[in-house]
């Protein structure tokens, strides 16, 4: 639920001016946007809608053990995946559709990691605690 809630947050404050930089400046999407939240982490319109979209998902997953699980573990897929696209790509190039920067590919790196790394202790507890009962 934090997670999810946190995803929200961060897709809202993306719409804040004054907590996003360069405000005026934000596409839709593209590495034109030169928006960028908290000074740091380079946002669109369409990175905004991710987030809240991500926000949503974790929110809604987060009823069960098991979904919440399968959104902490795959949403960390999704974001190791985007580091390496992070990594590989001309930041400066049209294929920088989302758009991010290095800031960005480091925070995806760690969310990918945290999420993962969250997903299966909660899986771990949860096998514990049906050991337990049983």
């Amino acid at each position: 639920m934090a997670t999810g809630v946190v995803f929200l947050l961060v897709g809202i404050l993306g719409f804040v001016p004054g907590i996003t930089t360069h405000y005026s400046d934000m596409t839709f999407a593209g590495h034109h946007s030169m928006a960028k939240l908290l000074g740091i982490f380079m946002v669109s319109v369409l990175h905004n809608i991710v987030h809240l979209l991500f926000g949503i998902a974790g929110i809604a997953m987060a009823r069960k053990w098991s979904t919440a699980r399968t959104f902490l573990i795959g949403g960390g897929v999704i974001y190791l995946v985007l580091w390496i696209y992070g990594l590989v790509i001309d930041q400066m190039s049209s294929a920088n559709f989302i758009p991010i920067n290095t800031a960005d590919n480091w925070l995806h790196f760690v969310l990918g990691v945290g999420m993962i790394a969250v997903g299966v202790v909660l899986g771990r507890s949860v096998r514990n605690s049906d050991a337990a009962r049983a």
